[in-house]
């Protein structure tokens, strides 16, 4: 996915930045990337963290660093921030984005005699393909305007130009951009654990298509936001840090809501009640409150030598890192009916091995229940999955067996207890080897939230949602 961090300040800012961006390193493992302007110009810095931490990739940098203004990603596309040298001025970009039409907006920039310098592999770079849509406009905010009426798919971005530091929100607000402020600093992100421990307070959520210039003194808003927001329900779920909060409503309690929801619908016998490490835990913790069932942890993780898993390139490296980490604590497993929260099931390689093994482990049994829908659809809006094949998706295996590869109304099997739903789930439960597997409902998992179902993007789960 990635995530983003500027900041603006009377003062040198290169340690807010560095630790500001940081903060956001669970949201990508491929580039990370700093720059920050001053009296010589912008100074920049880009990295491969796939195999190490931002924080080790920079820290021997920082001294080198000057300045009072900068921006800074963590990107799971291509290498950022760029600089650009255009009529608008030398000015520094970063983008969390999925531009599904790049290849049109490609072949269009040719045809005007335009070229790339920058390249992610054999591909465009996405970041700097926004750049040279803003370029196109007489300034940055009506180039930003530009580029997001352009754009299939959605881009969110922070521009570091003389005037100060541009923040513009996608324009249906699938990711999030805040505002918060300390003495002599602003700051713009877009996960707000990265305010506490740098003494910024929240100031303001950036709206859907809102256009914002930052400077030492404060914020001005430069575009209104739109009337129409699709923020991506997945950010609750999964994707976002516990002590986040996006429009103002925190990640670990719409996580333990989301576990009272499923408890409050399950009446199954068990002994103890778990998360699957990390993004499950909250799920849990709501679940086992609710029911009164001990909490118990019958897998810990272990982190100290292993890479993240979020999103390595290699699929079969993902799900060893994501097996070796976690590790099996018997005295609690053996002879034991656990369940388990999961913020979903994706594809569901590594779950089928966990829970291989639990029963090796001596498990009576195993049970499962998702934080969400079974997820049916793939993502168009976000770079949630590097996969172009639906059938990559736990949900829609099970309606290819079923259904022996015919067209069919997905719908039916996205609507909860319908005979298809209740058809597909069964088969997802057989190939993973559960002993019971019931998902959230779609209307239970909006609730938990706290938004109208129209100001949240559900599309991976019943295929709503426009460009």
């Amino acid at each position: 996915m990635g995530g983003m961090f500027g900041v603006v300040s009377t003062a040198d800012c290169v340690n807010d930045l560095f630790y500001g961006t940081d903060y956001h390193s669970h949201l990508g493992t491929r580039r990370g990337g700093m720059a920050v302007r001053n009296g010589k110009g912008i100074q920049r810095s880009i990295h491969n963290i796939e195999n190490n931490y931002f924080r080790s990739k920079f820290e021997s940098e920082l001294q080198d660093f000057k300045g009072n203004q900068g921006i800074g990603v963590i990107s799971d596309t291509d290498p950022q921030p760029l600089i650009i040298r255009s009529h608008l001025g030398t000015f520094g970009i970063v983008t969390v984005s999925r531009i599904n039409n790049i290849e049109d907006l490609v072949r269009q920039a040719f045809g005007k005699r335009r070229y790339f310098s920058e390249n992610a592999g054999s591909e465009t770079s996405p970041t700097e393909a926004v750049a040279m849509l803003i370029c196109e406009k007489d300034s940055f905010e009506d180039g930003i305007v530009h580029a997001q009426s352009v754009i299939k798919g959605s881009c969110s971005l922070l521009l570091l130009t003389d005037k100060g530091i541009y923040a513009a929100r996608d324009k249906l607000g699938r990711t999030p951009l805040i505002i918060g402020r300390k003495k002599g600093s602003v700051a713009v992100c877009s996960e707000t654990c990265a305010f506490p421990n740098l003494e910024y307070i929240i100031e303001k959520f950036i709206g859907p298509g809102e256009i914002v210039l930052l400077d030492p003194e404060g914020w001005e808003t430069r575009m209104p936001a739109g009337p129409k927001m699709q923020i991506c329900a997945f950010l609750w779920v999964y994707y976002g840090y516990p002590a986040s909060e996006y429009e103002g409503i925190n990640v670990e309690r719409v996580r333990y809501n989301c576990g009272a929801a499923l408890a409050k619908r399950d009446t199954v016998a068990v002994d103890s009640v778990a998360g699957i490490p990390d993004s499950g835990i909250g799920h849990a913790l709501g679940y086992a409150v609710e029911r009164k069932i001990p909490y118990q942890r019958p897998f810990v993780k272990y982190t100290p030598t292993w890479p993240r898993s979020f999103m390595p390139q290699n699929q079969a490296l993902r799900d060893l890192v994501a097996r070796m980490k976690l590790i099996p604590v018997k005295k609690i497993i053996e002879g034991r009916r656990l369940l388990f929260c999961e913020d979903s099931i994706v594809r569901g390689t590594q779950l089928k091995d966990n829970i291989q093994v639990l029963f090796e482990y001596g498990a009576r049994e195993v049970h499962m229940r998702p934080a969400c829908p079974t997820l049916i659809f793939p993502c168009d809006f976000l770079n949630f999955s590097r996969s172009q094949s639906s059938l990559d998706l736990a949900g829609r295996q099970a309606i290819h067996e079923l259904e022996g590869g015919k067209a069919v109304d997905m719908a039916a099997y996205a609507r909860a207890d319908t005979e298809k739903n209740l058809a597909m789930i069964e088969k997802i439960r057989q190939r993973l080897h559960l002993t019971t597997l019931q998902y959230q409902r779609l209307e239970d998992l909006v609730a938990s939230i706290g938004l109208p179902k129209e100001r949240v993007c559900t599309h991976c789960w019943d295929g709503s949602g426009t460009f």
